[in-house]
């Protein structure tokens, strides 16, 4: 079993910055691709941005040349950091992991519980 826990998430003016952080802890054999969705209020779940073990990323459009993905692989930590806020960047953030617990079972899609980001105008 993956835990994933979020943290870093609150309120912001518009323009400022936030640095969210997801752990994963549990058995872990080996973690493959990590990532962030955020859901805005009455709104689908969406991908914000996703990072593969070697590093190769990808953002959505929306947040490109605002947000920056990146992992500690030792520490089994996705990091998204995000500049230049804006009120539709208000949502419930939550990480994933895409996790292998043994040699004996397939890769397993794990989800945190969710951060809250609250941009002001």
């Amino acid at each position: 079993q993956v835990h994933l826990v979020e943290s870093g998430g609150g309120l912001v003016q518009a323009g400022g910055s936030l640095r969210l952080s997801c752990a994963a802890s549990g058995s872990i054999l080996t973690i493959n691709a990590m990532g962030w969705y955020r859901q805005p209020p009455g709104k689908q779940r969406e991908l914000v941005a996703r990072i593969r073990s070697g590093g190769s990323t990808y953002y959505a459009d929306s947040v490109k040349g605002r947000f920056t993905i990146s992992r500690d692989n030792a520490k089994n930590t996705v990091y998204l950091q995000m500049n230049s806020l804006k009120p539709e960047d208000t949502a419930v953030y939550y990480c994933n992991a895409d996790a292998r617990v043994d040699f004996y079972r397939d890769y397993e899609l794990s989800w945190g519980q969710g951060t809250q980001v609250t941009v002001s105008s």
